[in-house]
């Protein structure tokens, strides 16, 4: 017994050669809930950013996004094929972005951004860490519509078969799980830690941005034993752990350091207003 597979087509829109994809637009939807969450603690006085600086932000973290998201895949996931045909790194509506690389390249974006606009580093990476976890839900789903990313074989009653899957057999559908794992139930642990420590009085810069890191490596090392490892790397440590839980170990690592230091250092001009 499995779940029908809704044969979604990838295309929105198809007119000659332009096509607008679901991949694209849930990408889209989650930087506008994203964006609309940064404005709202804005005009709460949750922020050290003003509008201004938050639309500038939002293009760094575009560009950073992407440049980090297909360079991870390209050089981490599938570097054979990307050396034999190069130009196929840049067509990134085929899919292919690693969401650890995406970490890495808003990293980088977010330090030119404070450091060109004389901001603390850690209040924007909270804001971008509280701000975009709903982003990871559309994403996901985005995945799912695609039809990649899929889980590995299952009996459970909601396994479906995936059109993309050559194999033809059903497996888990771990896009929807890593959407409500990583887009709500991460995003709601984030919510009520936000609004807790500031009711409190506890809160300091870089509390947000550690336990996004920590939280989403946790639920994403978990949920790499029900998705399917990319083929082209298969179980890569002891044979039994996937890339991505080789990633989200570093993650879990990097996450607990940003929580002790942050910690340590303090911040002494933090906004109290809770989130709402």
């Amino acid at each position: 017994m499995t779940l029908p597979y809704p044969k979604i087509p990838p295309d929105i829109i198809s007119f000659g050669p332009f096509k607008l994809r679901w991949y694209g637009v849930m990408y889209l939807v989650g930087y506008f809930v994203g964006y609309r969450l940064a404005l709202s603690r804005i005009r709460r006085g949750a922020s050290v950013l003003t509008q201004q600086q938050l639309d500038t932000l939002v293009a760094y973290l575009v560009v950073g996004m992407l440049i980090g998201a297909r360079l991870i895949y390209v050089f981490v996931y599938d570097f054979p094929e990307f050396r034999a045909h190069p130009w196929r790194a840049f067509a990134i509506w085929t899919g292919g972005l690693s969401f650890h690389g995406a970490i890495v390249g808003m990293a980088c974006a977010i330090a030119l951004f404070a450091h060109r606009h004389r901001v603390p580093t850690l209040a924007i990476t909270d804001i971008v860490a509280f701000c975009g976890a709903p982003g990871l839900f559309f994403g996901r789903i985005g995945n799912f519509i695609n039809g990649e990313l899929y889980g590995r074989p299952s009996n459970v009653p909601w396994a479906m078969i995936f059109p993309t899957d050559p194999l033809r057999v059903p497996r888990h559908p771990s896009q929807l799980y890593e959407a409500l794992a990583e887009g709500v139930v991460l995003f709601l642990v984030l919510w009520l830690l936000d609004r807790r420590a500031r009711a409190r009085g506890w809160y300091w810069d870089g509390l947000l941005t550690g336990a996004f890191l920590v939280g989403y490596a946790l639920l994403r090392f978990l949920l790499e034993f029900t998705r399917q490892p990319d083929a082209q790397l298969g179980f890569i440590v002891f044979g039994k752990f996937s890339m991505g839980q080789l990633l989200s170990t570093i993650m879990l690592l990097v996450g607990i350091v940003v929580l002790a230091t942050s910690r340590y250092r303090g911040s002494k001009n933090v906004p109290t207003t809770a989130s709402q």
